[in-house]
């Protein structure tokens, strides 16, 4: 039987394509998994364990994810801007870094960073914030203690009442948060846009205890407070 020709050239260049494949496949193989590059242009990098666990997200505004809870995301109500989001060994969102600014159209100029730790699958029990903008600059750090339930019975529960009257869901999230507990922030310490600085300590309630400023005129101040926000002590400037 006579062999064709044409054929056999097809099947030769079969044969070098996967000899020439399996070559790079065990060269691959063979080497060592570092790449070095001197610059790299990406718009998000997505760092994991070898499980496949997720660790830190790494994104420009287009690209920042939503609220990620043992790998499943959720939709984020408010998160168009740049930054690092870090991740528990759970694969759940517990801090990140965010930043950004520009110069409006009508010439505003803004500039803002945000850096936050999270409770447990919940939110910012840590928060570092600082802004600048027409309201003037400001910028606080704040400790926030946070129910001990999940926040995604927070976002189960806010999906489920969105279509329903303003006035409806006013109604239904103070009855929710009264029995699951809402953030009670417990520590602020900030410079106001006015130019005043102030530390201000609540107790477990909220109920403000403590407060110390001082004025952007330099008048310095101390109050202490009763759960009914009563002035209890105070210290002022002599006259």
């Amino acid at each position: 039987m006579q062999f064709n020709g044409q054929r056999f050239l097809v099947v030769y260049s079969g044969v070098l394509t996967i000899a020439f494949v399996a070559a790079m496949l065990s060269g691959f193989a063979q080497t060592n998994k570092k790449l070095v590059v001197e610059e790299l242009e990406v718009q998000r990098i997505n760092v994991k364990e070898p499980d496949g666990t997720l660790r830190l997200i790494v994104s420009n505004a287009a690209k920042a994810p939503g609220i990620i809870i043992k790998a499943k995301e959720y939709p984020h109500p408010n998160r168009r801007v740049a930054g690092l989001i870090f991740f528990n060994d759970e694969g759940s969102e517990n801090g990140g870094l965010i930043f950004g600014g520009e110069k409006t159209k009508d010439g505003d100029k803004r500039s803002f960073g945000h850096l936050s730790f999270d409770a447990y699958e919940q939110d910012q029990t840590m928060a570092l914030n600082s802004q600048d903008g027409k309201e003037g600059r400001a910028t606080k750090l704040q400790f926030t203690d946070y129910p001990d339930h999940s926040i995604v019975e927070d976002i189960e529960f806010m999906d489920s009442i969105k279509d329903l009257p303003k006035d409806q869901q006013e109604a239904k999230k103070k009855a929710y948060f009264d029995r699951k507990g809402k953030p009670t922030r417990r520590m602020r310490l900030a410079r106001d846009a006015d130019g005043s600085v102030v530390l201000a300590m609540n107790d477990l309630q909220g109920r403000p205890r403590i407060a110390m400023k001082v004025a952007d005129d330099g008048t310095p101040s101390l109050k202490m407070l009763d759960e009914n926000g009563k002035v209890v002590g105070q210290l002022a400037p002599q006259p």
